[in-house]
């Protein structure tokens, strides 16, 4: 008897771990693809041009470290390298600071038209922010923010607000009441449970939203190219067409600038990938 059930579990876990076998090699695989040009790039970016166009896939030899002196000093990477900084981290935290006030207010007080004003701002998801470079050109131009960073801070942080709002607002539906009522039984004010409860124990969720947004306003380069026309204001993006000119490019610095705009982005993922994980399911199952 102990025999025949013991065959039969055996016979059970064999296709789940053939299975998950499976499932491992597939996401090996994809995991492979994925770092494959990140991979060609930094190697690449050690070439000199000629062995770049004629020898692409062998490695570097030999290895041509002034590629990034040249990408660094020459090409402005420096220069344009903390504007985007600048700029990418002044959107993060007004996006935060609004855009979590808005989803409190929406999603944990109790007014007749919360849903009316969530709907209007889902209804800013609908709109791509290249859709409206005409009239922000225009009116931005009347004003003075053409070639400015705050011409370029002001709309990737109106243009984050949708998205943020919305994950944030699901975030904050999930944690439980009581904890703010007991906050307010204690004598804490609105700005008290907002400050010092609800934003403390939604880590996750800032840090969710904190990650999307830094890498859209980093990576975003048609907004920057028109908005800025001189090198004050120039981000990263635009930077890097530097590199390009009318009759020849410029391939090796390029790749360099590249390998060196990607270090942010792939520091922040490698950092903060378990509270990106953790702020997207967080807020899926009601508190």
């Amino acid at each position: 008897m102990n025999d025949t059930i013991a065959s039969t579990s055996n016979k059970n876990k064999r296709p789940i771990k053939i299975s998950q076998t499976i499932v491992y090699i597939l996401l090996t695989l994809f995991a492979l693809i994925c770092l494959f040009p990140i991979a060609w790039v930094l190697f690449a970016s050690f070439k000199d041009n000629t062995s770049l166009l004629t020898k692409p896939w062998e490695l570097p030899n030999p290895i041509q470290f002034q590629n990034y002196t040249v990408a660094w000093v020459s090409g402005k990477i420096g220069h344009y390298f903390v504007n985007s900084l600048v700029v990418s981290g002044a959107t993060l935290l007004l996006n935060l600071i609004f855009s979590s006030m808005a989803a409190y207010a929406i999603s944990r007080m109790k007014w007749k038209l919360s849903k009316v004003v969530m709907n209007i701002f889902l209804l800013g998801m609908m709109v791509p922010i290249h859709a409206t470079l005409i009239p922000l050109y225009l009116i931005f131009s009347k004003i003075g923010l053409i070639n400015s960073m705050i011409g370029l801070i002001i709309p990737y942080m109106v243009f984050a607000f949708p998205t943020t709002i919305y994950i944030l607002s699901s975030f904050f539906s999930s944690l439980p009441r009581d904890i703010e009522e007991a906050a307010v039984i204690d004598g804490c004010t609105l700005w008290d449970v907002f400050l010092k409860i609800i934003l403390p124990i939604s880590t996750p969720g800032l840090f969710t939203v904190s990650i999307f947004g830094f890498v859209a306003s980093w990576n975003e380069l048609l907004v920057a190219m028109i908005f800025t026309t001189g090198d004050n204001a120039k981000t990263l993006p635009v930077g890097l067409t530097n590199f390009v000119g009318t009759y020849s490019t410029n391939y090796a610095p390029m790749l360099a600038a590249i390998v060196l705009a990607m270090i942010p982005t792939i520091l922040i993922y490698c950092m903060f990938s378990n509270k990106i994980i953790g702020g997207m399911t967080a807020g899926a199952v009601k508190g």
